[in-house]
């Protein structure tokens, strides 16, 4: 695939298209390349890939058709490079020396993007902020937080120990670890799966007619908030920890399965429009009333 020189932000994005690739390259020969900022045209539901060695990625929605990046590299022993191909932008850090730090490797970057576009995000250490953005979301990280705002769509998120907090989320939403901690505040999701082996799970948020909450670790505390007007049906088991729960149920209708050992409760509160199952090996389980 042939590269040329970035196109301006005022190019017509068709002939931008036609030339299939746009590339530009922040490389070791010039110290002002440490900050590098370069836009690009985009149509309608856009996708972004950024990948990231160590370094904060923020990405913010914006009303413009164009992708903004503002890229900032710690040293000159890497390279970040953008390339636009059609309505897809690419963003990645490479190391060009062999022998650096992982602060030399560090490059942090603030985007902006339509509230449409679609985003693949892999970032090992540093951390992930996302905020306003609807499309389709995977973000994948080894050490590093992710944080996500008012965000829609179908959001997969994967982590090795980093941290996870969702705010005002809606859509579906998938999310796993091995050892970081979940905060699902103020959620309108249709469907949640949380699954970490020795993190907490936080979640505080809307119960909606016909949608399923799953959460699950190993160790750790799930929390769970109601509030008196909530609809659920919800089945809770902690095979050798303790289940609190503050709910006025009734049993349920539902069958369910009944672990021979363990602590468990069944029930439902109130019609028992939504689906909620918890789970956890020797963890702590509460269901409590929101304050």
């Amino acid at each position: 695939m042939m590269t040329q020189p970035l196109l301006p932000a005022r190019s017509d994005w068709k002939a931008a298209a036609v030339l299939a690739s746009v590339f530009f390259l922040l490389g070791a020969a010039s110290a002002s390349a440490d900050r590098m900022e370069r836009h690009f045209k985009v149509e309608a539901h856009p996708v972004v890939t950024i990948h990231n060695p160590n370094g904060t990625i923020v990405v913010r929605a914006w009303t413009k058709s164009e992708v903004m990046v503002v890229a900032t590299r710690a040293t000159p022993q890497i390279e970040v490079f953008v390339e636009q191909t059609g309505n897809r932008v690419d963003i990645l850090t490479h190391q060009v020396s062999g022998a650096a730090t992982p602060q030399d490797l560090r490059a942090d970057y603030e985007i902006s993007v339509p509230e449409s576009a679609e985003l693949e995000i892999h970032d090992d250490s540093g951390g992930v902020n996302v905020s306003n953005v609807l499309g389709d979301m995977n973000v994948e990280t080894i050490a590093a937080d992710v944080a996500l705002q008012d965000a829609a769509g179908y959001l997969t998120i994967k982590t090795v120990g980093g941290a996870f907090q969702c705010l005002r989320c809606a859509g579906r939403l998938e999310v796993s670890s091995i050892s970081g901690s979940f905060r699902l505040i103020d959620l309108r999701s249709y469907s949640v799966r949380a699954q970490t082996s020795t993190g907490n799970i936080l979640f505080n948020g809307a119960f909606l007619p016909n949608a399923s909450y799953h959460l699950k670790n190993y160790s750790g505390v799930i929390e769970v908030r109601f509030s008196p007007g909530d609809s659920f049906d919800i089945s809770a088991t902690s095979l050798k920890g303790k289940v609190h729960n503050e709910a006025s149920l009734t049993p349920s209708s539902h069958r369910h399965f009944i672990p021979r050992f363990g602590n468990a409760l069944f029930g439902t509160f109130n019609s028992g429009r939504a689906k909620v199952e918890l789970s956890s090996f020797d963890g702590t389980i509460s269901i409590l009333k929101r304050d």
